[in-house]
């Protein structure tokens, strides 16, 4: 059984990153969208309001769960039996950074792979910091 994570602090998880997973999806017998908690961290909303509104989003994709963990994203995907990392990249920066946590991931386990999927034009603009500023004017 091919399984794949997407993880993320996806706070919040954004249509782009649901784009990601649909793209995805079919690729493997299971997705699991994992909620990185972060101690160190300060996010806006708690990670089981994140899992809750994720498993909303993620509701029409059969294959696709969403859960949150802590430590190190290698031992996750030990954990859920995960061959994949999937992540979403939007700019040259991001590839940048990613290639590089890839590269960390490979020398902890050659074993699991990293797929980088480009976010869909309509989406690149789209950020979670950009989301959070968006929630917090809606606010006031």
């Amino acid at each position: 059984m091919a399984t794949a994570i997407f993880p993320g602090s996806f706070d919040p998880f954004t249509e782009g990153h649901l784009a990601v997973a649909r793209r995805v999806a079919p690729l493997f017998d299971r997705l699991v969208v994992a909620v990185g908690v972060n101690s160190n961290k300060t996010c806006m909303f708690t990670a089981e309001e994140r899992v809750s509104r994720i498993a909303e989003m993620i509701k029409g994709l059969p294959n696709v769960e969403a859960t949150s963990y802590t430590g190190m994203t290698i031992d996750f995907c030990h954990r859920v039996g995960a061959q994949c990392i999937v992540r979403g990249i939007r700019t040259a920066a991001d590839f940048e950074y990613e290639q590089l946590v890839a590269s960390v991931n490979r020398e902890q386990d050659p074993s699991i792979e990293t797929l980088l999927v480009m976010a869909d034009a309509d989406h690149q603009a789209i950020s979670s910091t950009l989301e959070r500023e968006r929630l917090r004017h809606a606010a006031r």
